[in-house]
């Protein structure tokens, strides 16, 4: 079964760098689901709180989804109710990261996304946000007009 963004290439659209979530943006959620799911049979109505705690820990993990293409910007998450963001590379004006005390120590973080007109759209829980952000702004950095620098002869500049 193909993610919902490989599904919605368009044509010659291809992936530039692909992020997913953190489990460890979920280990609360978990660890409360596991302690709450082992009250299972002395107070049932807990342990089925702590079970679905856990469900939703590997819902958020299994169905967010956001990719870099060479022509937009594209996010999905939900499993019964979907959320999509698909914004087009050239009506991107910024792409922020914010990340909490946690996000630092084990590396994950909402990914914001600011297209003009206004409008943002925050991604959460994403391992490696700055990475993500470094991969997006090199991107940005070597595409003039949907023409790589390096096809119009300027060099990227050394690293």
């Amino acid at each position: 079964m193909a993610s919902y963004i490989e599904s919605s290439l368009g044509r010659s659209e291809r992936i530039v760098y692909k992020a997913q979530v953190s489990w460890l943006s979920q280990f609360g959620r978990l660890v409360f689901g596991a302690l709450f799911a082992l009250l299972i049979r002395e107070i049932p109505i807990i342990g089925i709180i702590g079970i679905l705690f856990i469900i939703v820990a590997v819902l958020n993990v299994m169905t967010t989804e956001l990719a870099l293409t060479n022509k937009r910007l594209i996010a999905k998450a939900g499993f019964i109710r979907r959320q999509t963001i698909e914004l087009n590379i050239d009506r991107a004006e910024s792409l922020s990261v914010i990340q909490g005390f946690w996000g630092r120590i084990f590396n994950y973080g909402s990914i914001v996304v600011r297209g003009t007109g206004g409008s943002h759209a925050p991604i959460p829980y994403i391992a490696r946000p700055m990475e993500f952000r470094q991969q997006f702004n090199d991107f940005i950095d070597n595409e003039i007009d949907g023409v790589s620098k390096n096809q119009i002869g300027v060099k990227p500049p050394a690293v």
